[in-house]
């Protein structure tokens, strides 16, 4: 059996043409905080949450779903390229907040999903009233700051931009060993991902080889068009928003705080001590950050 998030229900929402969202949705809407949606990363799926969400329960909503093309949502073809554009994602989280009865919520990604929320935070200011970006960047700052030999810690996101057929067939013939290598390389706590959950997240992930791919190829075109029409336009994220990052600045040669300001003028940066997977490494340190971001 799966685990779960402890008294969470599980529920299967449409959010657009032939594409459902299934999600853990749990907590108290009437408790005081706004709703609030957890968006997962890679190689990952809404459990990554689980600790953050009970903890966040007693007060809030919690929405944690799987994105599309991950977990147990749908996974639709990538016929146009912007089937999986985080345009497209975006708009999947605001039509579940909204079949759930929220027009408005908090929202916090880690990873992929952190790109999934700055994009939602951009096309939908009317819907998202706080945001919350774990350990990324955005996605045209990401690629501007990756060069030269440090890039290859990145070496996935080139892998997978390259055009439909060669990374699906390489990623496909050993799965478990490319997405179980970003789980072991990128914690500094191997205890905070026990073998149940890493196997749930390997499970997930294999079966979901060209939608994962599909997601990251849109980061290299797509999404990068979006986010440069947004920089020459002047658009900014407009509501209060928390960024948690490791210290890669140092090590990659930017100013984190400053690439984040220039998306978001009402910012709290901050640097955390913990590996790339926080929410389960340092549940206590997201969810307390979460509850001080909504209270802005």
């Amino acid at each position: 059996m799966n685990p779960t998030i402890p008294g969470f229900e599980l529920r299967r929402v449409p959010v657009a043409d032939g594409v459902s969202l299934h999600a853990a949705v749990g907590g108290d809407a009437s408790g005081g905080g706004p709703p609030i949606v957890l968006l997962h990363g890679f190689p990952q799926t809404h459990l990554m949450w689980r600790h953050v969400a009970t903890r966040l329960a007693a007060s809030h909503q919690v929405i944690c779903p799987d994105l599309r093309g991950y977990g147990d949502s749908d996974k639709p073809a990538d016929t146009d390229g912007a089937a999986y554009s985080k345009r497209t994602m975006a708009a999947d989280i605001v039509a579940l907040a909204r079949a759930l009865g929220h027009e408005r919520f908090a929202l916090a990604g880690h990873d992929r999903g952190a790109l999934v929320a700055v994009r939602t935070g951009l096309d939908h200011p009317e819907a998202v009233t706080h945001l919350a970006a774990l350990d990324v960047l955005p996605t045209l700052d990401m690629w501007d700051v990756l060069h030269g030999a440090d890039a290859a810690v990145a070496f996935h996101l080139y892998l997978m931009a390259q055009p439909p057929g060669l990374p699906e067939q390489l990623i496909g013939g050993s799965p478990d060993a490319f997405f179980g290598h970003f789980l072991d390389a990128w914690t500094r706590a191997p205890e905070a991902i026990p073998a149940d959950v890493r196997a749930a997240y390997l499970a997930a992930s294999r079966n979901a080889v060209p939608s994962i791919v599909a997601d990251y190829r849109a980061s290299a075109g797509i999404d990068v068009d979006h986010d440069r029409a947004d920089r020459a336009a002047g658009n900014q994220l407009k509501m209060p928003v928390t960024v948690l990052q490791q210290d890669w600045g140092a090590a990659l040669g930017y100013d984190a705080a400053a690439v984040w300001r220039a998306w978001a003028p009402d910012l709290h940066h901050a640097t955390v001590s913990c590996g790339h997977f926080m929410a389960e490494e340092d549940p206590e340190g997201v969810a307390g950050a979460l509850r001080e971001l909504v209270a802005r």
